[in-house]
Formats: C-alpha cells, structure tokens, sequence
C-alpha cells in the first residue's frame, strides 16, 4: 500500500504561484501590504471578498450565485474580487482563475488578532483552511490591531520570512499556521515564537435595543478571557511581543478522548 505523504512541498520553480486572500475585502489595506511582500518571493495572484467577511467562519455559498469580477484602482490592476466568503474565494481562485493549485496560499493581514479561540470564527484563518483541505501550503497572518491605518511594515518583514521557509520546506500534511503580530514597530519585536493555540474565549453579553417602532434587536457584545497562564502560548507571545506561529490542523477529532470513551458501556 502507498505511504502518504508527510509534508506538502511547494512545487520548484523559478517563480511560485502565491494566492493572495482575506476576509477585510480586496481594498483593505492590510492585503495589500502582504501582497507587497509576498510579490518579491514569487506571482502574486489575488482573490479577495468584494466586501467585510469579519466572523464568517469557514461559511460557503449555496443558495446564491458567486460573482468574480477584476479590480482596477487608479489603473492599476488589483486582482479578482469575489460576492462570497472568504472560502469561496480560494475555491474559485484554485478551479476557476489559476486552473491549478498554487504553491502557497496566504490570507490576510488581518485587521484585528485572530490568536487564540478566534481561529475558530475567523475568515482569514478559514480561507488559509481552505487552502489546507485542498492541499496548498498554507499561512494566515493578522495584525493585533483593529485600525485601518494601522502599521504594517514589522507584519511584511516577517510575513516575508515566514512564507520564504515555507516555500522552501513545505508544510506537514493537513496542517497550517496561524501567524499573529504584534501592534509593534519592528525594532520592538522581539523575534517569533513556535505556540500552541492559548485556552481562552470571549463572555458574550447581548446590548438589548428598540428600533424606532419599539421592536427590540441586539447588539453582540463582550469581553476575551484568557484563561490559559503558561508561557508557550500565542497569547503569552503577543503580550511579551513575539510574533506568535501556531502551526493548526483542520481535523477536528479528539484523539486523546479515545481511551476514556472507550471504558464507556454503551447502552445500544
């Protein structure tokens, strides 16, 4: 029986294809300081929402038909803006712009961190799990910083690093890494730091509200809670300003849980 294969490895080329995506939408400025960087490593093609996709998860498409249309701004080509999630851009991007799979997929920057339990809501990390699935070396990079004017020059320095070793040496197989920087110049970073993903959630609260017809509606509301105190964390890296890598898998089965369940006498 064939033995499957441990690492993805980009495919060697002078000049790797490098799909650029996010969940902000195609003109935020956050993907375009990663296409910045990522264009000195290889070609840069991008397909991005055409609108905000913050919290959209790994949501797709079904029961509307997706728009992809070319962006220009002042002349200059953009790439492809999608109607959908972030998930149906790369979708598309793999089987209806590039007709192949490129050698690396990368989304973002995102405006906002998505370390932590945010990995689970975010569209930026669900389009690089996307990437995953299907097989492409893939990295989610996010800024913590909400502003859309924030600084993203120390996230291009490393972005550039970070997707340079992967385009060399690939990526375990069904695995890929959630990036997050610091709101840090690059002179203050103190380096990256290998994590695992910290023990935290958000305390909803619901801002209840009457519309001018009295109807109530909802606001949602709350505050993150980190309830994890080691120092292998991403969220103990952010704080003590590393740039945090957690390297994340898309299967979801809890292996550690087989043995207890197994002791179960289970009534059939």
């Amino acid at each position: 029986m064939a033995t499957k294969k441990k690492i993805v490895k980009p495919k060697k080329s002078d000049r790797p294809i490098i799909l650029v995506t996010n969940d902000d939408g195609i003109t935020a400025p956050g993907i375009r300081a990663l296409v910045d960087s990522m264009k000195h490593l290889g070609e840069v093609v991008v397909v991005a929402p055409d609108s905000p996709q913050s919290g959209m998860g790994h949501a797709i498409t079904i029961g509307k038909p997706l728009r992809l249309d070319k962006v220009e701004v002042h002349g200059e080509f953009l790439g492809y803006q999608c109607s959908g999630t972030p998930v149906d851009c790369v979708k598309l991007a793999v089987n209806k712009v590039l007709h192949r799979k490129p050698d690396l997929l990368v989304s973002g920057i995102n405006h906002g961190s998505n370390s932590s339990i945010n990995v689970i809501y975010s569209g930026t990390m669900s389009a690089a799990m996307e990437g995953a699935i299907e097989g492409i070396p893939s990295i989610g990079f996010s800024l913590n910083n909400y502003n859309m004017e924030a600084d993203f020059n120390a996230c291009q320095h490393y972005a550039k690093i970070i997707a340079k070793n992967i385009l060399n040496s690939g990526m375990p197989v069904n695995t890929l890494l959630n990036v997050n920087f610091p709101d840090l110049q690059l002179k203050k970073i103190k380096g990256m730091k290998l994590c695992r993903q910290a023990l935290a959630k958000w305390e909803e609260e619901f801002d209840e509200r009457k519309d001018p017809r009295g109807r109530p509606y909802f606001w949602l509301t709350g505050k993150f809670k980190n309830y994890d105190k080691g120092n292998d964390t991403d969220e103990w890296a952010l704080k003590n300003g590393f740039v945090s890598v957690v390297p994340v898998l898309f299967d979801f089965t809890a292996h550690h849980a087989f043995q207890y369940l197994n002791k179960i006498k289970w009534d059939v």
